[in-house]
C-alpha cells in the first residue's frame, strides 16, 4: 500500500488511486487465485512461488507468453473488458498444456495511455477468473502508463504463464506415428485470432453488433472468450496416452499441427467431420473469404487437436463428452513427409 493510500498490487505493479472498497476488492480477486505454493503477498516487487517437486522425478518448467491482439478493440467497443482477461489467460495456458504441463502461475502486462481504474479492474477480474478456471495462481505483473505510445483510451495486454511436467511426460510430437487418430475439441468461437480481419468486415458491412444472431447478439458471438482446455486435457492425461497436441491459433490447422509433426508422418484432416459454428459461416460470407483461407486464418470450430492411440478413440470421446467438451474424430496419421492435408 502506498503512503497516499493507493494500492500497488502484485498483478500490475502500479499505484491505483482508488478508494478502500476497490482496493479491497482487487486484493480479494488476486488472493482468490492463490494456493499454498504462493509465498508472496500483494504489493511485492516480485511474485514468489514454491515449486513442489515431490511428484516429479525430473521436473521441467514450461513457459509461454502471448496477447489477445486487436480483440481488445472489439471488447472496448462492446464494453466487455471483463472478458478479454480470460482470453489472455487462455492463449497462454493452452500453449503450456499441449506439452503435457500442469499450469502453476501467471503474470500479466497491461499498457495504456492513462490508467482507467474501472477498465483495469474489469480486465483483472477476467484474468483472475481465467486463472481460477486453470487452477493457476496470479502472482504478479506490470501496468504501464504510456501516453506517448498509446492514444487516449487505448490499451494492450500480454500474459506469461509457467507450468511443470516431468521430463519423461513431455509431449512434443516425437511419438506420433502412422495409424494414430486425430481428435478435435470444439472451440468457443474465433478465440483470439483473426480480429483485424473481423473488425474490417464489421466496418465494411456496417454490421450491427447488437443485432440478433441465433440465441444471442452478433457482438456477443464475436467476443465469446477463448476456451480454456486445462481441465479436459489434465483429465485425459491421467488415463490415456496422448502423442501430440496442437492449440489451433493463428495459422489454423496447417501451421499449428505442423509444429508437432515428425518429418516421416502426414496428418490427414477431414474437414466435413464437424459442423462449423454459425459465426464462422458469417465471417466467411460477409468477408467473401475462401474455405482454404478460413482454415488458414481461423480455428473454424476446433480449438484443440489431440493425436491419440487408435484403441483409445471411443473412451477419449466419451471422457470429453462427460467433461462437457464437444469433440470429433477428424482425421488420422499416415506415412509421409511432415505434411498437413485438409480434405
Amino acid at each position: 500500500m502506498g503512503k497516499d493510500g493507493s494500492l500497488t498490487y502484485a498483478d500490475s505493479g502500479v499505484n491505483i488511486d482508488t478508494g478502500n472498497q476497490v482496493v479491497s476488492a482487487i486484493k480479494s480477486i488476486i488472493k482468490d487465485t492463490h494456493n499454498d505454493s504462493v509465498l508472496s503477498n500483494i504489493g511485492g516487487f516480485g511474485g514468489l512461488y514454491e515449486l513442489q517437486t515431490r511428484d516429479y522425478n525430473r521436473p521441467i518448467l514450461v513457459s509461454s507468453t502471448d496477447g489477445v491482439g486487436t480483440k481488445v478493440k472489439l471488447a472496448q467497443e462492446l464494453g466487455m473488458n471483463h472478458l478479454i482477461g480470460i482470453d489472455l489467460v487462455a492463449m497462454c495456458v493452452n500453449d503450456v498444456i499441449v506439452q503435457g504441463a500442469k499450469p502453476l502461475f501467471f503474470l500479466d502486462y497491461y499498457a495504456t495511455s492513462k490508467l482507467d481504474v474501472a477498465t483495469a479492474s474489469q480486465i483483472l477480474l477476467g484474468i483472475a477468473n481465467g486463472c481460477k478456471e486453470s487452477s493457476m495462481a496470479l502472482i504478479g505483473g506490470e501496468t504501464a502508463e504510456m501516453p506517448g505510445v498509446y492514444k487516449s483510451g487505448d490499451f494492450d495486454l500480454a500474459g506469461f504463464c509457467v507450468g511443470v511436467v516431468d521430463f519423461n511426460d513431455i509431449i512434443d510430437g516425437s511419438n506420433i506415428q502412422k495409424d494414430n487418430l486425430v481428435i478435435g475439441i470444439s472451440s468457443s468461437g474465433p478465440h483470439s485470432n483473426g480480429y483485424s480481419l473481423i473488425r474490417k468486415i464489421i466496418a465494411m458491412q456496417q454490421s450491427d453488433l447488437q443485432g440478433k444472431f441465433g440465441n444471442t447478439t452478433l457482438g456477443d458471438a464475436l467476443i465469446e472468450p477463448t476456451k480454456i482446455y486445462v481441465r479436459a486435457i489434465l483429465n485425459l492425461l491421467e488415463r490415456f496416452t496422448i502423442n501430440g497436441m496442437a492449440h489451433i491459433t493463428g495459422g489454423g490447422f496447417k501451421d499449428n499441427i505442423a509444429r508437432i509433426l515428425p518429418n516421416n508422418c502426414d496428418v490427414i484432416i477431414k474437414t466435413n467431420t464437424w459442423e462449423q459454428p454459425e459465426i464462422f459461416r458469417w465471417i466467411q460470407s460477409q468477408g467473401n473469404i475462401s474455405a482454404d483461407e478460413m482454415l488458414r486464418t481461423f480455428n473454424c470450430g476446433i480449438g484443440m487437436v489431440l493425436i491419440i492411440e487408435q484403441n483409445d478413440l471411443n473412451e477419449v470421446l466419451d471422457t470429453l463428452s462427460q467433461l462437457d467438451c464437444d469433440s470429433y474424430h477428424i482425421g488420422h496419421v499416415d506415412k509421409g513427409s511432415g505434411q498437413i492435408v485438409l480434405r
